[in-house]
């Protein structure tokens, strides 16, 4: 398996990129081919005494901003690392593309230089998000900000096969987000959601009430991009707001240091099973090849497990199985 990998996407490129690419390959054996200034990869390489081996280097000189408009990857930035490992991509050079640039661009140059899937309206980006138990799919977080109901729809089928074949969950159950759990509730968006989403071939079991999506809700929650990107952001905040409030209560005397000390592993654990790096990235499904976004700070671990979900997303033929999917309800 060969991965394109955008070596100067996200705030830590390249380091960080390099460096999470050669612990993948250490650990599970794959190839890489990294996109970027040839000159500055190796460099930033020796100097950390990172390993090239079975990495490949695709010269690209430019590079797109997280500040830039996303339509610019089709404009003055078609030499950008992004759009030249989209374009390997879409020529076969590799198997998928992983970037932690800016997501707009991606979306964009997934859409334009990759394709959609036939019959498929949207792309959309779908993280994979801890919850009380285990996790669930954020679909869409963010890709398209107005949506109509028949994108939902597919939203909903889409993540079904993707938590399916990737995550391993059997008859993942879909939920709606919505402001209440009764059928009639929400916009009219929802409303004729509702509908579609309750024909579909998938586990549907309704609507979701965002209190209940970190619980048990479902294995996959469906909204519009727009509702999708404040669930995400408010609960990486409400996170990170937590943790500082308990390594606050552990800090304030001697008591409660020591208190802290004694259940050190166990915070550890609490902090690994709700930390997104887990999971590393969120793929934008609905692209004919598989193409993910890393979190825009990815460390070398990100990374790496970011790289581990495109393997698996390429091993279990998702894209294929997307096709299929939509194809047979088109026939219907």
């Amino acid at each position: 398996m060969k991965i394109i990998v955008d070596a100067f996407g996200g705030d830590n490129a390249p380091l960080e990129i390099i460096k999470g690419c050669a612990d993948a390959i250490r650990e599970y054996g794959f190839k890489i081919i990294l996109v970027g200034s040839e000159k500055i990869i190796k460099k930033i390489s020796d100097e950390n005494n990172i390993p090239l081996q079975n990495i490949e280097i695709y010269n690209a000189d430019d590079v797109i901003t997280m500040e830039e408009p996303g339509t610019e990857i089709m404009k003055s930035k078609r030499d950008s690392s992004m759009a030249q490992g989209l374009k390997l991509l879409a020529n076969n050079a590799g198997d998928a593309f992983l970037s932690a640039g800016n997501s707009g661009a991606l979306v964009v140059g997934a859409t334009f230089l990759v394709k959609r899937i036939k019959g498929i309206k949207r792309c959309a980006f779908a993280p994979i998000v801890p919850k009380d138990k285990g996790f669930f799919m954020l679909i869409d977080s963010g890709a398209n900000v107005y949506c109509r109901p028949e994108m939902l729809k597919q939203f909903g089928i889409m993540g079904s096969i993707y938590m399916n074949k990737v995550m391993k969950i059997d008859n993942p159950k879909v939920g709606l987000a919505n402001i209440g759990i009764e059928e009639h509730k929400g916009c009219e968006l929802q409303k004729d959601a509702f509908l579609m989403l309750k024909e579909a071939p998938i586990n549907f079991i309704g609507n979701v009430e965002a209190r209940d999506i970190p619980m048990e809700g479902a294995d996959v929650i469906v909204c519009d991009g727009f509702t999708g990107n404040i669930i995400l952001k408010m609960f990486e905040g409400v996170v990170m707001a937590l943790m500082k409030k308990i390594k606050g209560v552990f800090n304030h005397n001697l008591k409660t240091k020591i208190a802290g000390a004694m259940i050190m592993p166990e915070m550890s654990l609490l902090k690994k099973s709700i930390d997104y790096s887990e999971h590393g990235g969120a793929p934008i499904l609905g692209v004919k090849k598989p193409v993910f976004k890393a979190h825009g700070n990815s460390d070398s671990k990100t990374i790496k497990n970011a790289l581990y979900l495109v393997s698996k997303y390429v091993q279990e033929n998702v894209a294929e199985e997307i096709s299929k999917a939509i194809l047979e309800i088109e026939s219907e």
